[in-house]
């Protein structure tokens, strides 16, 4: 960040325009997830585009209060984030899906003996209060025969998996690629549930890059610029995950390494998948996600939800 600011200096200095400032929101601690938006400020590549991007921590209060106001360009968010903000009259549009599929699910320990949905009778949950946890639990254990109500519903905090399955909970919605390759690398048996597996229509993008679409509509060469170095970012990382996660782990020290170099190897596959490019959206796959939070009551049925996500200030397609 200070090469880019001496950098800014130098050009007002030398008659050129300053780098255009950009603020960019994260979703969470820092981890694989983000490792394109660090690569592509590492590269320089932000500053090629003109701009020059400070990345802010996730907010306890959650991100979407700060793209409305105007206070923040970007943030990572995920679908069902940005539909329940428009429910609530916040006009938040996705610009970029970070990962193809959905990469989340539930892990326990092994010797929790959780094996799919009718298991989670009789177990503790660890989960954070959203709407779409209890839908998306009380739906797939009423398509396995389970019965959400013997379902002991906790509050995870600030716990980690690992921790939170000591002895508080007894399993957790997780990232594939980060809680479940930690319990990996340390040693820790686990079994996980893959939810696209279980049900296609859960194969939501999550997480995202998101903007307000009336930032959007007043910086569209803004946001072009700022999603061509993100492009190339992710697109590194996808290249090469060994040297991404040296750059993740430079902007982040704290993070263990052997874990950031696991979950970026396995991200390198997800990134993009099948997509035509990094970041692009499919509308069946957007519309089949909302249907099930308009079906089960997450949310009230609104209008045309392809208005929620765009495609268009990604890079074009490379033939």
């Amino acid at each position: 960040m200070k090469y880019l600011v001496l950098f800014s200096l130098f050009l007002v200095a030398a008659g050129l325009p300053a780098l255009d400032k950009t603020t960019v929101v994260l979703d969470w601690t820092i981890n694989t997830n983000h490792t394109g938006l660090y690569v592509a400020q590492a590269k320089g590549w932000f500053a090629d585009e003109g701009l020059q991007v400070e990345i802010q921590p996730a907010p306890e209060s959650g991100a979407a209060g700060l793209l409305a106001s105007g206070r923040a360009d970007f943030a990572i968010s995920a679908q069902e984030e940005i539909v329940q903000s428009r429910a609530g009259g916040l006009k938040l549009t996705a610009v970029a899906a970070i990962i193809q599929n959905n990469t989340s699910g539930f892990a326990s320990r092994k010797s929790a003996g959780i094996l799919r949905p009718k298991d989670f009778e009789g177990k503790r949950y660890g989960g954070w209060g959203s709407p779409l946890e209890e839908a998306t639990i009380r739906n797939l254990m009423a398509a396995d025969g389970g019965d959400f109500s013997k379902v002991k519903v906790l509050n995870l905090g600030d716990q980690d998996f690992i921790a939170a399955t000591e002895k508080n909970v007894d399993f957790v919605w997780v990232f594939e690629g980060w809680e479940v390759k930690e319990a990996e690398v340390k040693g820790i048996p686990v079994d996980y549930i893959d939810m696209r597996k279980l049900s296609p229509v859960l194969n939501e993008y999550t997480p995202v890059y998101a903007a307000n679409q009336a930032f959007l509509d007043k910086n569209p060469g803004k946001a072009k610029a700022f999603l061509r170095a993100l492009s190339k970012g992710y697109q590194f990382a996808i290249d090469h995950p060994d040297d991404a996660a040296a750059i993740l782990l430079k902007a982040a020290p704290e993070l263990d390494p052997v874990l950031v170099k696991a979950s970026q190897k396995y991200l390198a596959g997800q990134y993009q998948a099948q997509a035509p490019r990094w970041g692009e959206f499919d509308a069946g796959r957007w519309n089949g996600f909302f249907q099930f939070l308009v079906g089960t009551g997450v949310v009230k049925a609104q209008a045309d939800s392809n208005q929620y996500f765009t495609n268009a200030f990604l890079p074009p397609v490379k033939k």
